[in-house]
């Protein structure tokens, strides 16, 4: 299980360069950084579980995040009342397309790698639609 010591903090190289492809199928290797990076996420979004190990709740958590150079990102967006909206490790994602319209999160957002605070918005592609493959390597 990764904890706060284990995120690549931001300034590393690994954050800035281009992620290696990961080609199927999947390394035993390959396997435990997606199960090991999801587990982060659920974990961290348990409030008991995250003031245990004093972790810092994300949504997403990208390889390079834990120092490895691969296109690989864990996504784990809760809803309301518990409910799960989005939860999948996406391989080798790309944005295909994306809209005109820009927009931001009205109460900011924050990066697990980054670990002070940066006022202002990050603005984004109100919608994209991305390819990726799951872990079996289905599109």
């Amino acid at each position: 299980m990764y904890l706060m010591k284990d995120i690549t903090r931001d300034g590393a190289k690994v954050l800035r360069e281009t992620a290696k492809p990961v080609t199927f199928p999947l390394s035993d290797e390959d396997k435990q950084l997606a199960h090991d990076m999801m587990a982060y996420l659920v974990i961290s979004q348990d409030e008991e579980q995250n003031e245990k190990y004093h972790l810092r709740p994300g949504v997403g958590l990208a390889a390079p995040q834990v120092g490895q150079s691969k296109a690989m990102a864990a996504v784990l967006v809760p809803g309301d009342d518990n409910e799960i909206l989005f939860k999948e490790v996406l391989i080798n994602p790309r944005i295909i397309s994306n809209s005109v319209q820009h927009a931001a999160l009205a109460e900011g957002e924050g990066c697990l790698s980054v670990d002070k605070d940066v006022p202002g918005y990050v603005v984004r592609a109100d919608r994209i639609t991305i390819s990726y493959q799951n872990e079996a390597g289905e599109h």
